[in-house]
């Protein structure tokens, strides 16, 4: 890919969050960024005035081609760099490749529990809020929680003691010291929860939590209580202005459904982009192949396709299947593939079928020196066939991967019907005017690409339909008269 065509691409990515991938000439990834808008990023890279540093030159000199993924946040976009570094180890990523990790805060499981800054996550039972974006932000969240919210720090034995002298935390305010039996299990878990809703971003929910204790206090009197929690509220919608984003746990996202395809399929690279496929006829006429495109999880209709079969198919799907990824894969006497070289290969290709049609794929697929994953998702039992696998692999109904496959097979097989029906209704359209004298395929093909349809054509007067070339005054009152007794 030329320089020009990298700027190019540069120009047109999004002003949102997300992650880009530096390619090398031979198709590697050589980095990996993370942005809060890509567009700004990215672009920095290319501006003139000389560069920080001989490395970030030398990085620049050898980007090829960019690929990106669109994230919700600057956080999600952290989570995923993370990840896909761990994956790609690029040459040029020094410090996540040796080991650096972002902060969580993390609520341990414990009867009475702390509260802790790790870098690290478990599997043991705590729950892990973040990762936090900026280190200055997450000391200030935690100055806050300190104040208004106290909680264990230490790792000092919690079986309550009422004889246990508290620590100086607690004289600073910044613990309940639950150690020296200063609160119950109930009240200090009444706060945990407090702290839980305000990390998982739910400050209206703590608010309303905050503001029904503060009237009960309140009712009973306990007015510096009331006080208190008064001014929590009040801090909490300050500190809510402020308050550094994190990563949502459990979103279903387009690139953690990508991760989910790449584990459960065993792909050697993200499906940035998957091609769906799919054949529709009826009784074996008007078959339609066609092709659908998702990139970065997401449906791309512009990049759709449609293949018009040879009716000598006669409504073999297989061998329909076949003309459909031969014409998409073929390759030009230039060896560049006949859809263009804008036309990349994906890194999954999906068939609406059971083990036959993929078969039927594999061989078309490696018969053109193509060796791309396959996978073919049957319907009804929603079961996937992989090549080389006896046993079709079945996932739990909610998996992400599942569902992103899925909608990629109900996509193709949507446009697949509507792309028959369309091709149906235009030749049915042609035989109704090739029916009429002097009106033969060309004339009919002609009418129909420059008024769209018969209905069209038939309001027309007939002066204007006559300045149609190759049609005149007579054909055009013979082919009026014709249409207006059908629709009769």
């Amino acid at each position: 890919m030329s320089r020009e065509r990298v700027l190019e691409q540069v120009r047109q990515l999004p002003d949102r969050p997300g992650v880009y991938l530096m390619h090398d000439r031979e198709g590697r990834v050589i980095y990996v960024g993370k942005a809060k808008s890509l567009r700004k990023r990215v672009s920095s890279y290319f501006r003139h005035g000389g560069f920080a540093s001989p490395r970030l030159r030398k990085l620049v000199e050898s980007i090829e081609d960019l690929s990106t993924i669109r994230t919700g946040s600057e956080a999600e976009a952290l989570i995923l760099e993370a990840r896909l570094i761990k994956q790609y180890q690029p040459f040029f990523n020094v410090e996540l490749k040796l080991g650096e990790r972002y902060p969580y805060l993390k609520i341990t499981d414990e009867p009475f529990p702390r509260l802790v800054v790790t870098r690290y996550r478990g599997q043991d039972g705590a729950l892990y809020l973040g990762p936090y974006v900026r280190v200055s932000e997450l000391r200030t969240l935690l100055r806050f929680i300190e104040r208004f919210f106290p909680l264990r720090t230490c790792k000092a034995p919690c079986d309550p003691n009422p004889s246990r002298r508290p620590c100086m935390n607690h004289a600073l305010g910044r613990c309940l010291a639950p150690c020296a039996g200063l609160c119950t299990e109930q009240e200090y878990r009444e706060r945990v929860a407090d702290v839980a809703l305000l990390l998982q971003g739910k400050g209206t929910d703590l608010v309303e939590r905050l503001r029904c204790r503060m009237n009960q206090a309140a009712r009973n009197l306990a007015f510096e209580e009331a006080a208190r929690l008064r001014d929590t509220i009040r801090a909490i919608w300050r500190i809510g202005r402020q308050q550094p984003r994190v990563a949502a746990p459990g979103e279903d996202e387009p690139w953690q459904a990508l991760l989910r395809v790449q584990e459960a399929l065993g792909l050697p690279t993200l499906p940035w982009r998957i091609e769906g496929y799919d054949i529709s006829h009826t009784a074996g006429g008007q078959e339609v192949g066609v092709r659908v495109v998702f990139e970065q999880g997401r449906p791309n209709p512009s990049l759709y396709r449609r293949f018009h079969l040879d009716e000598s198919l006669g409504g073999d799907d297989f061998r329909a299947l076949r003309e459909t990824l031969s014409r998409r894969f073929r390759k030009n006497p230039g060896g560049k593939p006949a859809l263009g070289e804008d036309d990349p290969r994906p890194q999954l290709v999906l068939i609406d079928g059971g083990p036959i049609q993929l078969e039927f794929a594999r061989e078309t697929l490696e018969g053109q020196g193509v060796f791309t994953p396959l996978v073919a998702l049957a319907k009804r039992e929603e079961e996937l066939f992989l090549p080389g696998r006896a046993n079709p692999l079945r996932l739990p109904r909610e998996d992400l991967a599942l569902r992103l496959l899925q909608q990629v097979r109900d996509e193709a097989h949507r446009f697949a019907v509507t792309s028959h029906r369309s091709r149906r209704d235009r030749l049915l359209r042609a035989s109704r005017l090739e029916s009429i004298p002097g009106i033969g395929k060309g004339k009919a093909a002609q009418l129909l690409s420059r008024f769209g349809s018969t209905k069209a054509i038939a309001r027309m007067a007939p002066e204007d339909l006559a300045r149609t070339p190759g049609i005149g005054t007579v054909l055009a009152q013979r082919i009026l008269t014709a249409l207006k007794e059908e629709q009769r």
